[in-house]
């Protein structure tokens, strides 16, 4: 990404800082720095306000952090300073009257070391410490095109992978070792297969729930094999060197399935459609979310479905906004969420269809490709 892509991220953050009535925030989240600046490292923290922008980190980042945010100024320590004293250093010297903190990320434990490392100083003790949640995460909700370009990738890196991993399960290929095979062996071959193509990991941990582990929303993949049921579902998604990551869900047939799946599965299907046609800038995402439940409760299944609509995606597999019948807030334009709904009867088994949609400025985009019907 361009340089004045992160210039311009730091200047939309000024605005929410100035709207906060704060000098400067203290920002520690390693995806929040790594969208702010471009580094990608850890262990470290950027300090912004009006008339400060440093990136505070160690001598083990000091050649990457010249090569990945040039122009920027770092404050590098050595092994023989600690953190939150090197931070305590920056700050005094910024002066700020008021310093904000990410709330949502610091714990108590390393606050209280940041406040006191700062209240050592003279300087320290005029500075007031205010808490501020989800600033950077605002600006994150909405992707640009670098973003949507790199969630476009992680999404077809998954999608490829996925495809070989269903000819294995569903007789495309030669699979008598893939139908004894076990839920972890699966989930396994699935993430080795995304890094072959692209990603630099698995987005999260592969979910392959066979038969009735799949009415469990969270499930992890066991020693459980493919062939003790006639269905398998998988939830899966790469995360690419940017960080950026995809996540997808469905289910195959593995066998002959019951009549009562392939109910499950029609309504779930049904439901996710009115989802994402209810997608759109200024639609409220509690209506989102009662577009696609009120499917599933007029079929009968509405105990049953129990999480939410669907959540952002970007650096994190779960971000803003979120959809579900409690959420306050509209989409926006650049959103990119999960539309999700399922369907989860206890001692049989789930379905869940899962796909990543772009809210464009008329309506949405279904950036996924992915059959949804069973093979």
């Amino acid at each position: 990404m361009s340089p004045d892509r992160f210039v311009t991220r730091q200047e939309n953050l000024l605005t929410l800082i100035r709207e906060a009535e704060v000098d400067a925030l203290l920002v520690v989240g390693v995806a929040n720095v790594s969208y702010l600046t471009g580094f990608s490292g850890d262990s470290s923290a950027l300090l912004i306000g009006p008339s400060v922008r440093v990136l505070i980190s160690d001598s083990r980042y000091q050649t990457q952090i010249a090569e990945e945010c040039p122009g920027l100024e770092a404050d590098i320590r050595t092994q023989k300073t600690r953190l939150h004293d090197q931070i305590a250093a920056v700050v005094t010297k910024a002066r700020p009257g008021k310093l904000a903190v990410e709330s949502h990320i610091l714990t108590v434990h390393e606050l209280g070391k940041v406040q006191e490392a700062i209240e050592k100083t003279n300087t320290g003790k005029s500075i007031e410490i205010k808490p501020l949640a989800d600033t950077a995460e605002k600006l994150r909700q909405i992707k640009d095109d670098d973003e949507i370009a790199e969630t476009r990738r992680a999404i077809h890196v998954a999608e490829e992978a996925f495809e070989v991993v269903k000819a294995m399960l569903t007789g495309m290929v030669s699979t008598s070792r893939w139908h004894d095979g076990t839920e972890r062996q699966v989930a396994h071959q699935l993430e080795h297969i995304m890094r072959e193509f692209g990603a630099d990991r698995a987005a999260f941990d592969p979910i392959v729930a066979v038969g009735d582990r799949s009415a469990l929303p969270h499930y992890r993949a066991s020693e459980r094999r493919i062939g003790d049921a006639p269905f398998v579902l998988i939830d899966w998604g790469a995360a690419l060197p940017s960080g950026y990551r995809s996540d997808l869900t469905r289910v195959l047939a593995t066998g002959t399935v019951p009549d009562q799946l392939l109910e499950l599965h029609g309504v779930v299907l049904r439901a996710q459609l009115a989802g994402i046609a209810a997608i759109r800038p200024g639609a409220k995402l509690k209506d989102v979310d009662t577009a696609a439940r009120k499917v599933i409760e007029e079929a009968g299944y509405g105990d049953f479905f129990g999480h939410g609509l669907g959540h952002g995606i970007g650096l994190h597999i779960h971000e803003e906004p979120r959809m579900n019948s409690v959420a306050e807030g509209d989409l926006q334009a650049g959103n990119i969420v999960t539309v999700e709904p399922g369907i989860y009867l206890p001692d049989f088994g789930g379905v869940r269809i899962e796909d990543d949609v772009l809210v464009t400025p008329d309506g949405y985009e279904v950036l996924s490709t992915l059959p949804k019907d069973f093979v």
